[in-house]
């Protein structure tokens, strides 16, 4: 529900004329009227927990916002405009009122205040439609013949409200306190931004050649176990899946012992499934921007690309992300170099280093738009 902008004669221009946030037609039906489906508007009452009150422009004045912030502020969640139906309910008001006062208080930037409903909107949106198709819809199938959806929707959304509500905001604070700890443990402030990270693009193969032979229902299905066994195992082993795109899911780490472990895992566990394609790991390491929760830059581009070139089952990473495994112990230089350590230390009656990892160094190659990389190929190394 976006808002149009004051209805007064002395301003006809179009909303995203007036506020310089032009809105695409081919996304908002600017002519859109709420529902007025009886079993609709009950259940919107239900989540809500309020009536529609108010015009976009009553809810405006009633916050204290102008209409200008007030209109970017629903274009920002992802609302579809309304023109000036009474639709906006008590709930709107106050979150119109919130924003505005954290602006007013000095909190947040006018900007931060738009990219803060943005976020949010983005996010819950797709929370919101995950749960609805594949969640409530197969529980509101109606348990005994005769019954319509009707009958079954309406309670059971009263019964799962709360508890869902609950386990959303417990989430949310648990991320929150994560994320938190990661910013506050930055060395600097410009560590808090640009970042250096390990980051990690897994890819099925063939994943194209595979929607042609599989019906809808089951490419749905493989993909969400390919997305699900990926989440898993970069959440339990230290890592953070930044998103995934269907056959391909990007994820970062701190520290490069973290990112090589979710690879291998990754390569291990899908060449055990036999109904999963082969899957290729490319890893790069170095600074990286974070935004919205995303990470962009060379860093990014490059983990990308290694993706693209790497063998079927196998991982490759970049130079620095070599490095960074040299450094820090988890792997040696090269297979001579170990040997000689472990000599050297068994003269002086210590224990040999111990290394997670292997390193393979490849053929140098061209990558578009990078220029000319010499990739690694990352194994555990046996003992």
């Amino acid at each position: 529900m976006t808002v149009d902008d004051a209805t007064s004669g002395e301003d006809a221009r179009r909303p995203s004329e007036r506020s310089g946030y032009p809105t695409p037609h081919h996304v908002v039906d600017h002519t859109a009227e709420p529902t007025h489906d009886p079993l609709a508007i009950r259940l919107e009452q239900l989540i809500l927990g309020a009536e529609r009150r108010y015009t976009p422009f009553q809810a405006a004045r009633t916050a204290g916002v102008s209409m200008d912030l007030a209109s970017r502020f629903w274009r920002a969640m992802g609302f579809a405009d309304i023109g000036q139906a009474k639709a906006l309910t008590e709930a709107d008001v106050l979150a119109l009122r919130r924003l505005a006062g954290l602006v007013e208080a000095g909190l947040l930037s006018e900007p931060m205040a738009i990219q803060v409903a943005r976020s949010t909107g983005q996010t819950t949106a797709r929370l919101a439609e995950w749960q609805i198709d594949s969640f409530l819809e197969g529980l509101t199938e109606p348990p005994e013949p005769g019954m319509t959806r009707t009958e079954v929707t309406y309670p059971l959304v009263e019964l799962l409200l709360p508890e869902l509500e609950e386990f959303i905001v417990y989430v949310w604070r648990r991320q929150l306190a994560a994320a938190t700890g990661r910013v506050v443990q930055a060395a600097d402030d410009e560590e808090m931004v640009d970042r250096r990270l390990a980051v990690g693009f897994a890819d099925l193969v063939g994943f194209t050649r595979l929607t042609r032979r599989l019906e809808e229902e089951e490419l749905g299905e493989l993909v969400e176990a390919f997305e699900t066994t990926c989440a898993d195992l970069v959440a339990a082993h230290g890592g953070r899946l930044i998103k995934t795109l269907g056959d391909e899911v990007l994820y970062a780490a701190d520290d490069a012992g973290t990112a090589a472990e979710i690879a291998l895992r990754l390569i291990e566990t899908m060449a055990h499934d036999d109904s999963m394609p082969a899957l290729r790991v490319g890893i790069a390491f170095g600074t990286v921007t974070t935004r919205m929760g995303d990470v962009f830059g060379t860093t990014v581009n490059l983990a990308s690309r290694l993706t693209s070139i790497a063998p079927k089952d196998t991982v490759l990473v970049d130079g620095a992300f070599a490095e960074e495994l040299i450094r820090t112990r988890e792997a040696p230089a090269s297979e001579a170099q170990a040997a000689e350590t472990a000599a050297e230390a068994e003269k002086q009656g210590q224990a040999p280093p111990s290394y997670r990892f292997a390193l393979q160094p490849m053929w140098q190659r061209p990558v578009r738009g990078l220029g000319v990389v010499e990739p690694w190929l990352l194994g555990r190394r046996s003992t």
